[in-house]
């Protein structure tokens, strides 16, 4: 949908920042797409692309078999930006030398300019930067200059303005580096000329145009769970082609406390053609005594997969399936990377397609989590809704530890509902990325009147991060958790203690299954 527009490509070598350089770049109103560094980049023939940025990695230049780029590449008569692993690949293979540190420079630097250049215009003579690098640049290819150096590097940024080549050691793109957003604009708008054309108006234009030249009079049809991301697809959707989109809901049994009931009163304010299905039974009886979180999932997912195929048929005759995929999704689909290992599996339709011969159209496949709020704000939804916290797609069974029964969900329901209405109360919702309780499959001795119990413990989780890929556990003020605590312990039946969770990602994860 963004094939109109000016475009940076970002060539990924592996860096767990190349998100986050594709962020800085979209912030600047400036459409990019995170490429693998062995891309193809002859289908981009078609494409308005402006410039590349080279991203860093966790190999070594000079090791056998890290990853390189055809020399046919520095060819291109487009600015190149190379960061950390890029510069150093670029100086290796335009004729440079490198040299293995040591020790690894990871952390907190200065940087002293040595000579004006347009990359670095409005920066500081001294300013602080991130490093996070092995080896350094010992000496530059023909037709490179020094721009900037550190303490311990000669070459902390180098330009070679003839071909519009640039490089620098640091990381530009994280908060660390004071001005690195000013560096990237520079490259953006003084080296490769863009204008800054991508905005949520011009996406929402253009995406409901090629809605309905895809869909044209044809039915679609949109799994949503209720959350931002389903819902403004629907209303997208709804935008571009009305009635002709059928929402369809599954109550799973596993929503928090009224939410079926609450979605199905958004979606009929929003005017947007909702069919919902009660199959919470069905699932709970499916759930019955498991308790393997992965176990848990597939069966969620068989189930979910089940009853979504039978409320399509009777919609009838559509030829679409919207899917709510986002531009992170994409870019762990494709992008340059080691195995890693399997830490959960996720919950979603993508099996569906295949079992129903539908075309696939995914409206929000170019947007990041951000950009998607924005989105919901320019087509007016709420925005007390747009700030929900992101809700896991197998909703309270991998928050309900161990067996999953009518009364621990009612028990976790309850506890969850005080714990999210105080923390919009007190004004703590709003900083936090994700807050829930947790149901433990453990009791624990308390005294109530005078009585001995013994009930169940809830644990209180509560994160800050900007894309849940890193998060911190919340502080938030002792009062407020004293307040929680005592609410819980005191109106939910069968509850005697209350922990808070103060583990960061990593090591720990956001959910506990």
């Amino acid at each position: 949908m963004a094939s109109g527009h000016e475009m940076i490509v970002i060539l990924d070598f592996g860096s767990q920042y190349t998100q986050l350089i594709a962020r800085r770049v979209r912030e600047q109103n400036v459409y990019c797409e995170i490429l693998p560094f062995n891309a193809d980049l002859s289908k981009l023939a078609d494409r308005r692309v402006m410039g590349y940025i080279l991203s860093g990695g966790p190999a070594s230049v000079l090791e056998d078999g890290s990853p390189k780029l055809p020399v046919t590449f520095f060819d291109t008569t487009l600015p190149v930006l190379g960061i950390c692993y890029g510069l150093q690949l670029m100086a290796l293979q335009l004729g440079g030398r490198l040299s293995r540190a040591e020790y690894r420079e990871y952390g907190r630097a200065i940087i002293d300019i040595s000579a004006p250049n347009r990359l670095l215009k409005g920066v500081a003579s001294r300013s602080q930067v991130w490093m996070s690098h092995g080896d350094s640049v010992d000496a530059l290819p023909s037709g490179f200059a020094k721009l900037a150096t550190t303490s311990d590097i000669p070459y902390a940024a180098v330009a070679d303005d003839k071909r519009r080549f640039y490089g620098v050691q640091f990381h530009p793109e994280v908060m660390h580096t004071t001005e690195g957003t000013k560096i990237l604009r520079n490259f953006l708008f003084d080296i490769c000329g863009l204008a800054g054309d991508w905005t949520t108006e011009s996406f929402i234009e253009s995406s409901v145009r090629q809605l309905r030249e895809t869909i044209g009079k044809d039915k679609v049809i949109l799994g949503i769970s209720g959350g931002v991301d389903s819902t403004v697809a629907a209303t997208l959707l709804h935008k571009a082609v009305g009635n002709q989109m059928t929402a369809i809901f599954v109550n799973n049994g596993l929503l928090r406390k009224n939410e079926y009931e609450e979605v199905i009163a958004s979606y009929e304010t929003l005017g947007i053609n909702l069919r919902a299905v009660d199959a919470s039974k069905l699932f709970l009886d499916g759930l019955a005594g498991v308790i393997d979180p992965e176990q848990k999932r597939k069966i969620i997912g068989r189930t979910f997969i089940e009853v979504f195929e039978k409320a399509a048929r009777e919609v009838g005759d559509a030829r679409y399936l919207a899917q709510g995929t986002l531009y992170p999704d994409v870019i762990e689909s494709t992008r340059f990377k080691g195995p890693s290992a399997t830490i959960k599996s996720h919950h979603n339709v993508g099996g569906l397609p295949e079992k129903m011969h539908l075309k696939v159209v995914e409206p929000l496949r170019e947007l990041f989590k951000d950009e998607v709020r924005a989105l919901g704000r320019k087509l007016g939804l709420d925005e007390s809704f747009i700030g929900r916290h992101p809700f896991p797609g197998p909703g309270l069974a991998v928050r309900v530890i161990g067996e999953i029964t009518e009364d621990r969900l009612r028990v976790l329901r309850d506890a969850d509902a005080i714990y999210i209405s105080e923390l919009r109360t007190s004004g703590q919702y709003d900083k936090i990325w994700q807050a829930f309780a947790v149901l433990l499959p453990v009791q624990s001795v308390g005294v109530m009147g005078d009585m001995r119990t013994y009930e169940n413990v809830i644990a209180l989780r509560a994160v800050t991060s900007t894309d849940g890929m890193t998060a911190d556990w919340a502080r938030i003020p002792d009062d407020i958790l004293a307040r929680i605590s005592n609410r819980i312990i005191n109106e939910v039946r069968g509850v005697n203690r209350v922990c808070y969770d103060v583990s960061s990602k990593p090591p720990a994860t956001i959910e506990w299954e």
